[in-house]
């Protein structure tokens, strides 16, 4: 029997590379042409002992990096939201791509109906004068470096942009008393490697689009360039902890900017629990 010579051995392999790169190629496209177009409505629990009696179940709603979305998919948000029980809304800055107004994402939110209001943060491509302004108008309490009691010892915080503005923590939270719940909205997920967490319970973030364009949902090429994040992977999506082991969760955002592959765009609902229950 004749052995197969080398070079032939060689182009039977290099066919099998070719055939599991296109195929490969054809799943992320295809995942990028169908899932990654819908919205995803994520339920994630966070549970501490912290959490006040009375808010066992509270069902918060955090919306980030509307960028582009139309106005016709953020009507569809509003409906869907609006046929759920929903405690408090959340946003989490980059309600528009360029920075300009009027903000028609502002108005159209605003009609999410809530027990206990709106409030939002800036992003980095917002104009924070505009947006709040638009914010103000449609009675959406904007927060930037301070923080105010949603309920008895909750303790809602959030602020400015990292890249654009100061954020400060601690100037956010320093009303707030010792045994208080705090959730922070920090749009930029490094904000949290870079300041004092420590007395915080729970900090929302976007900015990072879940890597917008990913390896199967696992590792993002864009966020090893230092551009978006000085973190690497470690802010892409999901849960993380910052410098000082808070937990941080990290929305991919609701908007259409750019294509996304494997980063499907989210609106979280996030549901508060007391430990042990």
């Amino acid at each position: 029997m004749k052995e197969k010579t080398p070079w032939i051995g060689s182009k039977i392999k290099c066919k099998y590379i070719i055939v599991v790169f296109l195929t490969i190629t054809l799943i992320h496209a295809v995942h990028a042409i169908t899932f990654d177009r819908m919205i995803e409505y994520k339920n994630i629990v966070f549970s501490s002992p912290d959490v006040p009696n009375e808010m066992e179940g509270y069902r918060i709603v955090f919306i980030s990096d509307t960028h582009s979305l139309s106005i016709k998919n953020m009507n569809s948000i509003v409906n869907k939201l609006n046929n759920q029980h929903i405690d408090l809304l959340l946003l989490g800055g980059d309600m528009t791509s360029y920075g300009t107004a009027p903000l028609q994402s502002i108005e159209v939110l605003s009609k999410i109906k809530t027990v206990d209001g709106i409030y939002g943060i800036e992003g980095n491509h917002d104009n924070y004068t505009a947006l709040f302004s638009a914010m103000e108008k449609y009675s959406i309490n904007p927060l930037s470096n301070n923080g105010l009691y949603i309920r008895d010892r909750f303790f809602l915080a959030g602020v400015e942009d990292l890249w654009k503005r100061n954020p400060n923590i601690t100037q956010a939270i320093e009303k707030s008393m010792p045994d208080d719940f705090i959730l922070l909205i920090a749009h930029n997920p490094d904000t949290t490697m870079q300041q004092d967490t420590s007395n915080v319970n729970i900090i929302l973030s976007g900015h990072t689009h879940g890597g917008q364009i990913t390896f199967f949902g696992i590792w993002a090429p864009y966020l090893s360039t230092n551009r978006i994040t000085r973190y690497g992977q470690r802010f892409r999506s999901g849960w993380s902890t910052s410098k000082d082991g808070i937990p941080v969760y990290v929305s991919n955002g609701a908007g259409d900017y750019l294509p996304r592959v494997f980063a499907r765009p989210q609106v979280i609902i996030l549901t508060l629990h007391q430990k042990g229950r």
